[in-house]
């Protein structure tokens, strides 16, 4: 899966992990700050998780108009130094008032802007890669590692919020709330590799930093490796533009509700495994969140997957000694009488690790089906992730029917506390994020290179931009699951999400000719 793709995509996959690694970091416990350190109501703090999720994804539009003047390595360079001055500012306890709120908010807006100005244009600059003729073939492959990279940034998120939170209690002595803020820091830390990874490999896609359209590329003398309509010398007419860009706003209407539902995970799904999940596990199950065993299992899967594809020996030699070793790892971590305690954050984890684990076994089965000219369009596999997330929702619908509403009691400082209620298995969860998981490889990283692929070349940055716009909408909207927690009985409240998944799934089916016309 890893051959034939441009060196470039490596390097820029690599700084984009860094990034994610610090931005999930921070996410995995945001909400239950928001809750625990203000002293904020579900909705409230709902509504600043989305907020800010919201500003993350609506700002790539920006920083793709101001690549498409200025340059995407320029815009990408300077996203991480203004998201690194938003996380240190994070990352400072102040307490709970309202100048630490003012703060805190300021610090959301300097990382929302950062983000806008590095995630969209380092994702256009890797779609640059595939207009070379010689990786044109390779494009979807292509996002599929990329997205893959993310994800193990975000794999090891979760476990290092809740690490460095617990040191910052019981070793250095800090209060519960301001534990919270060291988990901020490790975002500047991660920022300072990916700037690092950025440089040092910066050879391998200086190409693809610049690629405005000049004027006279657009007249038909392209440089830098343009888009390929551009590089071939042809240049779409008005009419063909249109159609592009009509395709293209479609689809961003449909991933809306895919990331309203999606995105549940740092809010709604993390308030229930807080509050209706057991809060400890053994044998087994207790394996499950110790991250170096989910490491363990994606070593088994891409050691499977070498040892099948290996032409020579010696690779499959290797591959048979790695299996083995994550075997015997797995097998002395195994302790069947052992308890573990679970947090809420831990559960985030699951997400990018079915991404990585999967996407190897996702590219196979698409591979096989693209030999065999069976392949569907990148537009109908998004329309499947909407109804795969369906599925999600109605296994949770499902699992809370006869669960008690949440509850709160007020706690010594004054302020609500959360009650557990309930100790619902946590493979209600385990399960519900796996099958997310599959939604998401159909929908996300098909997403990103449809819009690299269909984008009119003269406005490529603002196209991906709009994908982000979307992502943003979807976000704001994220607050729905804020809103309807404890105002409405559990299953109702996932089967919302049920609802505008299968609607928004059957839409795409509606406009498919139309959008399989521009592929």
């Amino acid at each position: 899966m890893f051959e034939g793709q441009p060196k470039g995509l490596f390097a820029l996959a690599l700084a984009n992990t860094g990034e994610r690694f610090g931005y999930y970091t921070m996410l995995a416990v945001f909400a239950l700050f928001l809750r625990a350190n203000y002293g904020l109501s579900p909705a409230i703090a709902g509504t600043i998780y989305s907020a800010f999720l919201m500003f993350v994804y609506f700002f790539p539009l920006f920083g793709g108009m101001l690549a498409d003047k200025f340059g995407f390595g320029k815009m990408v360079t300077t996203g991480i130094l203004i998201m690194f001055a938003g996380y240190l500012l994070l990352s400072v306890p102040l307490g709970g008032d309202t100048f630490a709120l003012v703060v805190m908010l300021a610090a959301l807006l300097l990382i929302g802007f950062g983000t806008g100005l590095f995630k969209g244009n380092l994702q256009v600059m890797v779609g640059d890669l595939y207009n070379d003729p010689q990786y044109k073939d390779k494009r979807d492959a292509g996002f599929s590692i990329f997205y893959m990279a993310i994800n193990i940034g975000a794999l090891f998120a979760p476990t290092a919020a809740i690490k460095i939170k617990e040191y910052a209690e019981t070793t250095l002595g800090y209060s519960s709330n301001d534990a919270y803020h060291f988990s901020f820091a490790v975002a500047c830390a991660s920022l300072i590799l990916s700037i690092a990874i950025y440089y040092i490999f910066r050879s391998t896609f200086r190409h693809v930093e610049d690629t405005r359209v000049k004027g006279e590329e657009a007249s038909g003398s392209p440089t830098n490796g343009n888009a390929t309509a551009v590089a071939s010398g042809e240049e779409l007419s008005k009419e063909e533009t249109k159609q592009r860009i009509v395709a293209l706003c479609l689809v961003f209407a449909v991933v809306i509700f895919f990331w309203m539902a999606f995105h549940q995970n740092g809010l709604s799904l993390t308030y229930f495994a807080d509050e209706f999940t057991a809060n400890s596990a053994s044998g087994l199950q207790a394996m499950c969140f110790n991250v170096w065993n989910l490491v363990a299992i994606i070593f088994i899967v891409y050691a499977g997957f070498s040892l099948f594809q290996s032409k020579t020996s010696k690779g499959k030699i290797i591959s048979l000694i790695v299996i083995a070793l994550a075997v015997c790892f797995l097998c002395l971590q195994y302790d069947p009488s052992g308890t573990i305690k679970v947090s809420a954050p831990i559960f985030q984890q699951f997400n990018p690790f079915y991404v990585v684990a999967l996407t190897p076994v996702s590219m196979a089965i698409f591979g096989a089906l693209a030999a065999k000219g069976k392949e569907p369009s990148a537009p109908r596999k998004i329309a499947y992730g909407m109804i795969v997330a369906a599925i999600a929702y109605a296994l949770m619908a499902f699992g809370s029917l006869g669960l008690p509403m949440p509850q709160t009691e007020m706690g010594a400082d004054g302020n609500p506390v959360a009650v557990h209620v309930a100790d619902v298995t946590p493979n209600l969860l385990i399960s519900v994020y796996l099958i997310l998981t599959f939604g998401e490889l159909l929908l996300s990283p098909m997403g990103i290179s449809f819009v690299s692929k269909v984008a009119p070349p003269k406005y490529k940055g603002m196209m991906m931009g709009g994908w982000f716009v979307a992502t943003a909408i979807g976000n704001q909207l994220v607050v729905v699951g804020g809103l309807l927690w404890g105002a409405v009985p559990l299953w109702l409240c996932w089967s919302v999400f049920l609802a505008v998944c299968l609607i928004a799934a059957v839409f795409m089916f509606v406009m498919m000719k139309r959008l399989e016309k521009v592929c």
